[in-house]
């Protein structure tokens, strides 16, 4: 089991910026597929961005483009910048981790991960 813990998210007005960081303990972080995920209230969980062990990376159609998901393994964090941000990317943002030996791999639903986050609040304003 890896602990992540997510950071950096706040209130922001429409069109600004914010870069959230998910800080990883416990494991091996080289060895975990990495996603970010959203969840407004009232709403499902929603797939934001995954990024693989080899770095590969891939978007929801709604952020791509604007979002921008990152690892540095050396420090054990995952990054999700995030610009032109709109009052409909409001939410609460958790990362996601899952062990797997395919270093090309990501994953899309959150019943593919195994570890989560206690989330970060993130408020567009327009």
């Amino acid at each position: 089991q890896v602990q992540l813990v997510e950071s950096g998210g706040g209130l922001v007005q429409a069109g600004g910026s914010l870069r959230l960081s998910c800080a990883a303990s416990g494991r091996t972080f080289s060895n975990y597929a990495m996603g970010w995920f959203r969840q407004a209230p009232g709403k499902e969980r929603e797939f934001v961005a995954a990024i693989s062990r080899s770095a590969t990376t891939t978007y929801a159609d709604s952020v791509k483009g604007r979002f921008t998901i990152s690892r540095d393994n050396a420090k054990n964090t995952m990054y999700l910048q995030m610009i032109t941000l709109k009052p409909g990317d409001t939410a609460v943002y958790l990362c996601a981790a899952r062990s797997t030996p395919y270093s090309g791999s990501y994953y899309y639903s959150p019943d593919d991960y195994d570890d989560w986050g206690q989330g970060t609040q993130v408020t567009v304003s327009s």
